[in-house]
């Protein structure tokens, strides 16, 4: 790979398209780069999955507006055309119709009547036609949901006081009421289990004939075209794994999802919290809830990746440590792990991404999510280091702290150490923040709802704050001296007040549960912290100033307390007053303000990424003898190719 790798790409709407490089893969072995690529195989194959997931008409207006491009390449109307290009492009990027991020449905820039035109023009054949449908009947159909603004206007509605079942477009549900469903699921739960299923969390429950039923995702059930390939890219790892111990990890996966048992997908997830051997790791399957409004059911989501060592020496340290950052904690001693078991983290490059995680991914994931398993088994945290990498490369010198930052000192000082706190905040935040604390005995794993996901990420992120000030990370190396974390603590709090703004529409709330965490946390320590945190207007701009460090660190450490509070003892109606008071709504004023600033730096504020192409290179004989890395695939070409080769059918 060349030094002048091009991080950034194509941008399109609020988007930019970036490249991550895997950094390293040439040093794998034959046999582990044959693994990664198996892998990657099962990841690409869980794409439509997630479409289908996010809508029950993604699929088919996906397939509509891929099958128009001759028709609509020939019509002279470039505005027209222009703009159904950028709605195709846009539903790549958000597996469907809906906001990978605001959760509002894409408005088309297009008339209703050139889209008519187009599909008329457009062979039968290449239309997603249901049996025994002809086109018109197609459009009735599918046209409404295009372009009525009121026909499944949100992804996600997380709205206090509506049903959030019938109001969500997810596909999840199908004839239930957000009552229904928690009545479903609660009469599923034993208060006797000390090691529940995650009921729910793989299957769509609908009401058939008055009756709820639940279609699992399973082979031999839902998904089962999409799943029967993973299984088979699985099986074929499996046979060129690192180790005995990934085999079997494998198998286990391969197991649950023929079964569909969750109780399946509990061994396999203990199995794979305490499989350590090895450069390769991968996550595959239904796993994060944050696409639910009840944070029950889950997307499916895909990664492979392997070990960054130099770096890793960093989330090791965190880790080896985990017990004294739990005993030191800020929270009530009851709600304080006695043995911190199973902390594991590593730095890791990511190799392929899919389903939720791609094209837009996170940097740092924990992992399991069940409560009990991470109590007795403890979890495993990533660094993904190569995506961390492109988005400060593609940052770098955008003028956007330029713009938002106060003054010269404080933007040296990010300058300075921005990019290691950034890491640092995140390492703390995957590998001890969502591992730390415990319920109470007796407590609903689910009894915060709607709220709990952005209680959860809340917690995580006070965390890290918390011990980012702490002279623990100086005396473990961690950070160069006791200033540094000061510019995690002004981009944090510059963030949730202000810069996250630029991510929403005029008009509307926040609805991301990372993005409500951070505004949670930023307006609830202005208010509460006055002495510490201030507004400055300077030349008709709105500045975050920071008055005083350590008092700020204080109320981060009493917020995490409460939080914590709220988390263990599932307090409902606390973490429903914390969200709706200090995480949803909008100040237009500032939002106004912050929208014209950003607007003149030209930037797109939502980035994506683009998987690097593995491709087998065979001797004489058919064998493998390398998996080269290929970077030159456009997005267009590689989201057709993808529609094309692992297609659900």
């Amino acid at each position: 790979m060349k030094d002048d790798f091009c991080y950034a790409g194509e941008r399109f709407a609020d988007i930019q398209m970036l490249r991550f490089r895997l950094d390293g893969f040439e040093n794998l072995t034959l046999r582990q780069k044959c693994y990664v690529f198996c892998l990657a195989e099962a990841t690409l194959w869980g794409r439509d999955i997630t479409f289908d997931q996010m809508g029950k008409y993604n699929l088919r207006i996906r397939r509509l507006m891929e099958a128009l491009q001759g028709a609509v390449d020939s019509s002279s109307d470039q505005k027209q055309v222009e703009a159904i290009r950028v709605y195709l492009k846009r539903i790549w990027f958000s597996n469907g119709i809906h906001h990978h991020y605001g959760g509002e449905k894409f408005e088309p820039g297009f008339s209703e009547e050139f889209l008519k035109e187009a599909i008329r023009r457009t062979d039968t054949k290449k239309l997603p036609l249901r049996a025994g449908q002809d086109v018109e009947g197609m459009m009735d159909e599918l046209l409404p949901i295009i372009f009525d603004p009121e026909v499944m206007p949100r992804r996600t509605n997380k709205a206090d006081g509506e049903d959030l079942v019938e109001t969500s477009a997810v596909n999840f549900y199908e004839g239930v009421t957000q009552q229904e469903v928690e009545n479903f699921y609660a009469a599923l739960k034993d208060a006797d289990d000390k090691t529940p299923p995650s009921w729910g969390l793989n299957s769509k429950l609908v009401k058939e004939n008055g009756v709820l039923n639940e279609k699992i995702w399973r082979m031999g059930g839902m998904y089962d075209n999409a799943i029967g390939h993973i299984v088979e890219w699985l099986k074929k790892a499996a046979e060129v794994a690192e180790n005995e111990e990934q085999r079997q990890l494998i198998y286990l996966l391969v197991d649950y999802y023929v079964s569909g048992d969750l109780r399946d997908f509990d061994k396999y997830s203990v199995k794979w919290v305490g499989s350590h051997q090895g450069d390769i790791d991968f996550i595959n399957g239904f796993i994060e809830v944050y696409d639910d409004p009840l944070a029950l059911k889950a997307t499916w989501e895909g990664l492979v990746e392997y070990k960054d060592r130099e770096a890793t020496k960093r989330t090791r340290t965190i880790s080896d440590n985990a017990q004294w950052f739990e005993d030191h904690s800020p929270v009530d001693e009851r709600f304080k792990k006695k043995v911190v078991k199973g902390v594991t983290a590593n730095v890791v490059c990511a190799a392929m991404l899919g389903g939720a995680e791609y094209p837009s991914t996170a940097i740092g994931i924990n992992l399991p999510n069940a409560d009990w398993i991470r109590a007795a088994h403890g979890s495993k945290s990533v660094t993904i280091g190569n995506i961390t990498d492109a988005y400060d490369k593609a940052a770098h010198g955008n003028g956007f702290k330029e713009e938002f930052v106060i003054d010269k000192p404080t933007l040296e000082m990010i300058e300075r150490y921005g990019d290691l706190t950034d890491n640092l905040h995140t390492d703390l935040h995957e590998c001890l923040g969502h591992g730390s604390g415990q319920l109470l005995p007796n407590t609903n794993p689910d009894a915060l709802k709607a709220y709990g996901n952005t209680i959860e990420e809340a917690r995580a992120d006070l965390f890290g704050l918390y011990y980012m000030a702490d002279p623990k990370l100086v005396e473990l190396g961690l950070l160069p001296d006791q200033e540094a974390y000061k510019a995690q603590y002004y981009t944090y709090l510059m963030n949730g007040l202000m810069t996250q703004l630029t991510r929403i529409r005029p008009g509307n709330n926040i609805e991301e549960a990372h993005m409500r965490n951070r505004a949670l946390i930023a307006r609830w320590t202005a208010e509460h912290a006055p002495e510490a945190v201030d507004w400055v207007q300077r030349e008709g701009k709105t500045y975050v100033k920071i008055l005083d460090y350590e008092r700020l660190r204080e109320a981060f450490a009493h917020l995490l307390a409460e939080v914590q509070r709220i988390k263990s003892e599932g307090d409902f109606e606390a973490a429903r007053e914390l969200v709706e008071r200090y995480a949803v709504k909008v100040d237009p004023v500032l939002h106004k303000e912050i929208l014209q600033r950003y607007e003149k730096l030209n930037l797109a504020p939502y980035k994506g990424f683009l998987n690097p192409r593995l491709v087998p290179v065979c001797d004489e004989q058919g064998n493998i003898k390398d998996i080269e890395v290929d970077y030159s695939e456009s997005y267009e070409q590689q989201m057709r190719r993808y529609s094309k080769e692992y297609a659900m059918g």
